[in-house]
């Protein structure tokens, strides 16, 4: 040696010299994390498990995109915000490459996924902007500010550049370093979940959400050309909600089968299966690691480990709660009872949901005027599938009791409501998913009963397939020859009736009044109400002595099991008025049958649903006794009584101005009969259809009216 210190090392190795006595202690660790710098091995490129073969849909916000990086106006912010696996990062993806391949243009990725990655990701950015070994390691070190270095070296760049953050799910990561600033010689492209506009201050917000259903397919088609047809893959990528993630793995699976290929008809029908998520899952590449942010069984665990961790338990509590409803609008009110309590403290359910809505697990839309609360249906899956089991009895038994506080106590006839509507996959999600008999009873009493509802506001379709199907849900559990189960069966027959299949409607109440008159007796409250319904269908079908035989006997059987002054033994008798022939109405009862309408004001006041229903049946029997002025004034009374309760357009209105059109043709005034009846025509036209039997009745008294002019 000549004294010199011209000692070199090259790459990792060591060199030590010293001019006297020196002492070196080593310690080597051995790890996964390789060169102490902890930063990524490139920024050069996208840090992407499988980037899509083409991006599909996308192109209003790329061609934003693009032309703002073309520009070169630089000194912009874009963050890309939507739920996991909604194709966030595909977009940034594809506009990073699109940008990476152009001559004179620097792309540059960064995982913001947490503070390490984000810190790394940002010091080598700066490095590969120029920063040099002694900047880099004093911000490592602490010694001087790691963003202000990283910024100083973009503003400088000598070329315009693209920096992506990708993954900044916590934002105050973010705002805490004063990692996001704006530059002149670049735009910043941020991917995230929370979707709050005060963490992106001065940014302009784009909501990426699920694919539309042609392209949802063609993504399908794309990865597994040979496993079925365009509308094959379509009727896949609804079954997944058009969810990128989901139909990238979906894809996947299909297209790696080698000893036994799935065709997309087999798919579908193995998504039918209780390990539905699973299913997606096994499309993830087995190659490319266990990220949790590729698999739909894991990704949005990364946000509810997150509301643990930041003392927010309440939040996912929700989520799991939601999970157990549909993958549909679900109204807000529904969430607003102190049966809430016994998941989530209801006063928190504020603050709960808005960590929903800031993550992008959930969003708020607006159906006919309802403010409702909507997660994605393979997100719900997702949560539903990883909820403790100890949970799954106090979140069902919750969700029944708040869609019972929803669903009206005692259904009322009224005008029809279409957001009575937005309960009913929620209500037969309930009966089809809880596997606990008590519970599964409560659920379906829920259902019938909101059937009901439907059925009082005129939408019968609704109430008929809410019935059949709670029905047909529950009997697998409960037995055919269950109580409820029998009484939802009947609803589903008096729906039939109101829609015109009297065959249909007879055959379902003869079935079920018989098995109600074995099992609880003919004065069974349920049996009265099938008796009831019954005697309508009899009517309409023209075999009126059978009908007003079961009629009267229901009128015995209420009087006997609810009392004279119950509504329902009211509306009974109430129906003897239209039925009974002339020579009988003036006698039943010892002629008190006439004076009904008057006790029913005084026992349920005037404007009752009830009250209005014996005016209207009075009318017609002062009209068959040919009392046609009396009949005329009260029909007229009943029908305003009608509209100011239940709307211009409710059925029993329209039934209404039918009387008072025979009325007044009976009066003479013909050509006022034809105007009423004209309009009545109409309107059952449009919502009954015109070969509804009370569509076909109201004509042939229309064509009667004009032969007699």
């Amino acid at each position: 040696m000549t004294g010199g210190m011209d000692g070199h090392a090259e790459d990792q190795g060591r060199v030590y010299q010293a001019s006297g006595d020196q002492h070196i202690n080593e310690h080597h660790h051995y790890g996964g994390d390789g060169p102490g710098s902890g930063g990524p091995d490139s920024v050069r490129r996208p840090a992407v498990g499988r980037p899509p073969v083409v991006l599909r849909d996308r192109n209003e916000v790329m061609e934003r995109l693009r032309a703002s990086v073309r520009a070169e106006r630089g000194g912009e912010v874009y963050v890309l915000y939507g739920m996991g696996g909604s194709g966030k990062t595909a977009v940034a993806c594809t506009l990073f490459q699109e940008i990476a391949d152009e001559p004179g243009r620097v792309a540059l990725w960064v995982n913001a996924a947490d503070r390490a990655s984000l810190r790394g990701g940002m010091l080598a950015v700066a490095a590969d902007r120029g920063a040099d070994d002694g900047e880099l390691l004093a911000a490592r070190n602490g010694l001087r500010p790691a963003a202000d270095l990283v910024w100083r070296y973009l503003d400088r760049s000598a070329e315009p550049w693209l920096l992506v953050l990708d993954n900044a799910d916590e934002p105050e990561i973010l705002r805490d370093g004063s990692w996001l600033r704006t530059s002149p010689r670049g735009v910043v492209l941020v991917t995230t979940r929370r979707a709050a506009a005060h963490w992106w201050p001065g940014a302009e917000l784009q909501h990426i959400g699920v694919l539309p259903r042609e392209d949802a397919a063609l993504v399908l088609c794309d990865l597994a050309p040979d496993s079925g047809t365009p509308e094959q893959a379509a009727q896949i990528a609804d079954r997944l909600g058009r969810l990128p993630l989901a139909l990238t793995l979906a894809g996947g699976f299909l297209s790696h089968q080698v000893l036994d290929p799935w065709t997309m008809d087999a798919y579908g029908h193995h998504l039918d299966g209780d390990e539905r998520v699973q299913l997606i899952d096994r499309g993830a590449d087995a190659l490319s690691g266990a990220d949790p942010r590729h698999l739909v069984g894991l990704t949005w665990q990364l946000t509810l480990d997150t509301f643990e961790a930041s003392g927010l338990p309440e939040a996912a509590m929700l989520l799991r709660l939601l999970a157990r409803f549909a993958a549909e609008p679900l109204p807000l009110s529904l969430l607003n009872h102190t049966e809430i309590d016994n998941v989530l403290p209801r006063a928190r359910t504020e603050t709960a949901l808005r960590a929903l809505l800031d993550q992008s697990l959930s969003e708020l839309v607006d159906i006919f005027g309802a403010r409702c609360v909507q997660s994605h249906g393979v997100l719900l899956d997702s949560v539903r599938a990883a909820t403790p089991v100890d949970l799954l009895p106090v979140l069902d038994t919750t969700a029944v009791r708040l869609l019972d506080a929803t669903v009206p106590r005692v259904p009322d006839a009224g005008p029809h409501d279409p957001r009575l509507r937005l309960l009913v996959p929620h209500a037969l999600t309930l009966v089809r998913r809880i596997g606990e008999p008590s519970a599964a009873a409560d659920a379906l009493a829920v259902a019938t009963r909101l059937s009901v509802a439907l059925h009082r506001t005129g939408d019968y379709l609704s109430a008929w397939e809410t019935s059949r199907i709670a029905a047909d849900l529950a009997q697998r559990l409960l037995g055919q020859d269950d109580r409820l189960v029998l009484a939802a069966r009947s609803r589903t027959g008096r729906a039939l009736f109101r829609l015109g299949r009297y065959a249909e409607a007879e055959s379902v109440l003869r079935g079920v009044r018989a098995t109600q008159e074995s099992l609880f007796g003919a004065d069974d409250r349920d049996t009265l109400d099938t008796s009831y319904g019954l005697q309508l269908v009899l009517a309409n079908l023209g075999r009126r002595e059978e009908s007003i035989a079961l009629l009267r006997a229901t009128v015995a059987g209420r009087q006997s099991a609810l009392g004279p002054a119950h509504p329902l033994t009211l509306r009974a008798r109430a129906s003897l008025l239209e039925m009974l022939p002339s020579a009988e109405v003036t006698i039943e009862e010892g002629g008190a049958l006439l004076s009904l309408p008057s006790e029913c004001d005084r026992l349920l006041g005037p404007d009752h649903t009830v009250t209005l229903g014996a005016g209207h049946n009075h009318a017609w029997a002062l009209y068959l006794l040919g009392r046609f002025a009396e009949a005329d004034s009260e029909i007229r009374l009943v029908t305003d009584g009608y509209v100011r309760r239940f709307g211009p357009e409710y059925p029993i209105v329209l039934a209404a101005r039918q009387l008072l059109s025979r009325t007044r043709a009976a009066l003479g005034h013909v050509d006022e009969a034809i105007e009423l009846m004209a309009d009545v025509v109409a309107q059952r036209e449009s919502g009954l259809g015109p070969e509804h039997p009370f569509t076909v009745a109201g004509r042939q008294l229309l064509d009667a009216y004009r032969a007699s002019r």
